[in-house]
């Protein structure tokens, strides 16, 4: 039988900014209907994150999630992720609203505080639309993650009884074994969704021998204890995600991590990376898993017991 490999897609982000392309989902309106194309595309998670309408800028408001979770919800069956991350601008408190209010099946989890350079992207973009867009991105050359071992902690036991299981993101090797750490205090039950992190400066590169060297490390740590996914950023989305494959891993792709579909070439909408990638798996004879074999593969709760 075909292994079944889960696609996700993450439609926005808090990377890249309104100004940088026509088609990043802004608007509650916006960011519902590139989740949903994006399920129909074959994408058996979203994972998602919010912004002001009206600039663009990264929101950790849950009155705008509420905009957009109950018809996303109404329309698929996809899984639905939330971040915790946020953006590394805002509090740890902030970040957090989200999946304390709404329960989701899956939240994001960053393994470690961390450089995040996002300033070399002002070499490509220097038109912006709104005030915020270039000091944020200049501003990272000088900012940093925070994600210390108690800000971990917190988030794990503060979500413990709301059935949530974390894609837990590993931007580097040292990742790997933070989770580890975690695991073995109990706070990570398995399986464990462990995401490789690849091509963000500030953690690990988009070589395939890093590539090998992570699902390598995490097979030694983990075992047959966890389920494995990349996060390729920028022109090796498809690369790494197709390397992934081989290895027997699934695959995240969308317009936080990428806004192209090609060299020069932008990508018009999520469904259309999702597409690619689903092109890219079934001609390696790989079945594209459903939302409810994602749910199967993960152990998830079930889309009935969230809060929206």
């Amino acid at each position: 039988m075909a292994r079944k490999v889960i696609i996700t897609c993450a439609v926005t982000g808090a990377i890249h900014t309104p100004s940088m392309s026509p088609y990043l989902p802004v608007t509650p309106g916006q960011i519902a209907e590139a989740a949903i194309g994006a399920a129909e595309a074959g994408a058996a998670i979203v994972h998602l994150h919010a912004r002001n309408p009206v600039d663009g800028s990264p929101s950790q408001d849950p009155e705008l999630f509420k905009q957009f979770l109950p018809a996303i919800k109404e329309a698929s069956d996809v899984v639905i992720n939330l971040t915790t991350g946020g953006a590394p601008t805002m509090s740890l408190e902030d970040r957090l609203r989200p999946a304390h209010q709404f329960k989701p099946e899956v939240a994001s989890l960053n393994m470690g505080t961390m450089n995040m350079g996002l300033y070399p992207m002002l070499n490509r973009f220097k038109e912006f639309k709104h005030a915020w867009e270039e000091p944020y991105l200049a501003g990272s050359h000088d900012r940093i993650f925070k994600n210390t071992f108690t800000d971990i902690a917190h988030i794990l036991e503060s979500c413990s009884e709301n059935g949530t299981r974390f894609e837990i993101e590993c931007y580097d090797i040292g990742h790997l074994y933070t989770a580890a750490h975690f695991i073995d205090r109990g706070l990570i039950k398995p399986p464990f969704l462990i995401q490789s992190v690849f091509g963000i400066l500030g953690g690990i590169g988009a070589h395939p021998e890093d590539v090998l060297h992570m699902r390598r490390t995490a097979d030694r740590l983990f075992g047959d204890d966890y389920q494995w996914s990349v996060l390729p950023a920028g022109k090796q989305q498809m690369s790494i995600g197709a390397q992934s494959a081989t290895l027997g891993g699934h695959v995240r792709v969308g317009l936080e991590d990428s806004l192209w579909d090609g060299p020069g070439q932008l990508a018009k909408s999520n469904a259309e990376q999702v597409s690619r990638m689903r092109t890219i798996l079934e001609g390696l004879s790989l079945e594209v898993a459903t939302p409810d074999d994602a749910r199967e593969i993960l152990k998830l709760k079930g889309g009935d017991n969230v809060n929206f």
